[in-house]
C-alpha cells in the first residue's frame, strides 16, 4: 500500500477553493482541444477526448464551453487551435522534485514565464528527464468515501484492473497502469456512480519530507506555477505531515 500524500490531500482540498472558475474551464478546454485534435470528435473512439470531457464536467464546466472546445479542435476544421505539450521539470526547496505539464500556443512565451517562477521562488528550473526518473506515468481516479467502506472498494478496484488504493482524508484514490485507466475508471464509475476527479498523473517513486518553512515555499511556488495560463497540471514528491497540511489551509 503506497502511503499517505499530505501534499495530494492539501491540492485536493484547496482546488475547488482557490481557483478562479474561468481559468478552470480555460485549462480543461484546452485538453478537450488537444485530445480532440489528436483523436477526433467523437468521444466513444477517443479515450483522451472521454477523460477531458468527464474532468471538465466534474468542475461543471457548461457544456456550450465543451462543445465550443471541441470545435476547436475538430481535425476538419479549417481553422483549428494549435497547442503544443510541453514538460517542464525542476527541484524546489529541500530537494523537492517538480513536474510541469504545459498546453501553450507559443513555446518562448511558457518557457519564459516556468523560469521566471522557479528564478522568482530561488528554485531551479532543470533539463527534459532531470527529475522524470523519479517518477512513473500512471492513472489516478479519486473518489469520496461516502461511496462504500475501503475494504469493498479495495476490493472491486483490484478486481477491475486497479494496482494501489489508498485512503486518505475522506478520499478514496486509485491508481492504475496507464494502460488499464480507461477501463477502471469506467468500472469505477458504473459502479460508484460518483468520482471526484481522474487524470493520469506523475506519481512518485519515493517522496521528500518537508518541514513547515519548506513546504510553504514549495506550495507558494506551486500554487504560482498553476495560476500560470500555459500550465495544466503540476506534481511533486513532496510529501508533508497532517499538521503542516492543517496549518498551510489555515494560512489561506
Amino acid at each position: 500500500m503506497a502511503g499517505h500524500s499530505k501534499f495530494k490531500n492539501i491540492q485536493h482540498r484547496k482546488g475547488a477553493q482557490d481557483r478562479k472558475r474561468a481559468k478552470i474551464f480555460a485549462k480543461h478546454g484546452r485538453e478537450i482541444t488537444v485530445a480532440t485534435k489528436l483523436g477526433g470528435i467523437d468521444p466513444d473512439m477517443n479515450p483522451r477526448l472521454r477523460l477531458a470531457i468527464s474532468a471538465a464536467r466534474s468542475v461543471n464546466m457548461p457544456n456550450d464551453r465543451i462543445s465550443s472546445a471541441i470545435a476547436s479542435g475538430d481535425p476538419n476544421a479549417t481553422d483549428t487551435a494549435d497547442y503544443e505539450e510541453i514538460r517542464y521539470e525542476g527541484y524546489g526547496h529541500g530537494g523537492v522534485a517538480i513536474m510541469v505539464e504545459t498546453l501553450t500556443d507559443n513555446r518562448n512565451r511558457t518557457v519564459a514565464d516556468v523560469r521566471m517562477l522557479f528564478s522568482k521562488s530561488g528554485a531551479n528550473l532543470g533539463e527534459t528527464n532531470s527529475v522524470a526518473f523519479g517518477f512513473d506515468k500512471v492513472g489516478e481516479i479519486v473518489l469520496p468515501e461516502s461511496v462504500g467502506d475501503f475494504d469493498s472498494v479495495f476490493e472491486f478496484a483490484l478486481e477491475a484492473g486497479a494496482e494501489d488504493i489508498i485512503e486518505d482524508h475522506g478520499f478514496y484514490t486509485v491508481y492504475t497502469a496507464m494502460e488499464d485507466f480507461g477501463d477502471v475508471q469506467k468500472a469505477l464509475e458504473e459502479k460508484y456512480k460518483t468520482i471526484e476527479k481522474s487524470g493520469l498523473i506523475w506519481k512518485p517513486k519515493t517522496e521528500v519530507p518537508v518541514d513547515f518553512e519548506t513546504a510553504e515555499k514549495n506550495m507558494k511556488l506551486i500554487d504560482a506555477l498553476e495560476d500560470s495560463d500555459d500550465v495544466q497540471n503540476v506534481f511533486t514528491n513532496m510529501e508533508m505531515s497532517d499538521d503542516i497540511a492543517e496549518k498551510l489551509m489555515a494560512n489561506e
